[in-house]
């Protein structure tokens, strides 16, 4: 099959022809048909080193099930699915206590030393990033990392959900649980954020404020639902959400990880408010006054995918976009080919295109 493949680190993508063997245990082979183009799939392959080279990465995943292994019985060939790199062993406690993205034990959704890859090129292995490897006409997948989903859901808006709807409407709806009524700033407009602006307009939250220096990200965010919207390039967006939320705000979700963005954040929090953090920056660090956080009733909080539970969240996330309640087609602003995953990074630059996804393979 064809794949796009990281032959080094900072190497950039290439499209070759590598093999991928038939699911043992309790695999799925799945056709894919749409995958989104992450950042996170662009810092590990430009700049980080989890995983061993040659790589297949790519992590939003919708496709069609193909074949099953052996032991899969939640699956049949047929079926449509997402994939998602919540990677959970089922059997642990925090799996057991529907905490499934806090699995103690991930690794189990991998093939061990002793198994061969999933992925080769003339007989060397092929890491596989985030047990997904959605950047190729297949992906062999664990059946835990896929959920089936409704056959009228369109591909590339299914294959957003399996992480930045997860993870943007979920850290509203499931972590901070917002209330009608409460007050939502959103820090950072880009497709994660704006699935956070879905998951308060869902929730009924009044205000809800996002924060950006981009305008054309902002005019979005007012398309998508946002109440007030503030240019924090030409504005203080502390004194500018507490003129708005009367004083201070219930719920502060950051999504950009700089760390003087994360202490505008806690600035910006009303009596008892919290801060919830999804962006991540490597590198940064915060300054807070304990004694003003202890006085504020405040709380400061890190989500991992939205704290999703995937096949719970996932199809809750299909019928509320089949009802028209999820705002998902105006996220796709380019489909792409798979040999352009390269251009598709790059047309990301422009503050106009809020998701890539390759849907030609």
């Amino acid at each position: 099959m064809q794949a796009v493949v990281v032959h080094e680190i900072g190497g950039g993508f290439h499209v070759e022809d590598i093999a991928i063997d038939d699911p043992i245990g309790q695999e799925v082979l799945v056709e894919v048909k749409a995958s989104g183009l992450c950042r996170t799939d662009l810092s590990v392959a430009s700049h980080r080193h989890e995983y061993p080279v040659p790589a297949v990465f790519g992590h939003e995943l919708a496709g069609i099930v193909t074949k099953i292994g052996p032991e899969v019985t939640d699956f049949a060939v047929g079926d449509h699915v997402v994939g998602s790199l919540i990677q959970f062993c089922g059997r642990c406690a925090n799996c057991l206590s529907e905490r499934s993205f806090q699995c103690l034990d991930r690794d189990a959704t991998l093939r061990t030393s002793d198994q061969p890859s999933r992925l080769t090129r003339d007989g060397v292995a092929v890491a596989q990033g985030f047990g997904l490897g959605a950047f190729a006409q297949q992906a062999l997948v664990h059946s835990n990392q896929l959920v089936k989903i409704a056959d009228e859901m369109p591909f590339p808006q299914a294959a957003l959900l399996g992480c930045g709807g997860l993870t943007g409407t979920g850290a509203v709806l499931n972590t901070a649980k917002v209330k009608p009524g409460e007050s939502v700033v959103i820090v950072g407009a880009g497709g994660v954020g704006l699935n956070g602006v879905n998951g308060a307009v869902i929730a009924g939250a009044s205000p809800i404020i996002v924060i950006d220096v981009a305008e054309a990200k902002l005019e979005k965010a007012r398309e998508f639902g946002a109440t007030h919207t503030v240019n924090s390039a030409e504005e203080d967006p502390v004194a500018a959400v507490k003129a708005i939320a009367g004083g201070g705000a219930d719920h502060v979700f950051d999504f950009v990880g700089i760390g003087k963005v994360q202490e505008q954040g806690v600035a910006m929090l009303g009596k008892g408010g919290g801060l919830y953090l999804i962006g991540v920056t490597s590198g940064q660090t915060m300054n807070i006054d304990g004694r003003a956080l202890l006085q504020g009733q405040n709380s400061i909080t890190g989500i991992h995918m939205g704290s999703g539970v995937l096949r719970r969240d996932v199809p809750a996330y299909v019928d509320l976009y089949l009802a028209g309640k999820l705002k998902l087609d105006d996220m796709i602003s380019k489909e792409i080919g798979l040999g352009e995953v390269e251009a598709g990074y790059e047309m990301l630059k422009d503050p106009t295109v809020t998701r890539v996804v390759v849907t030609s393979f």
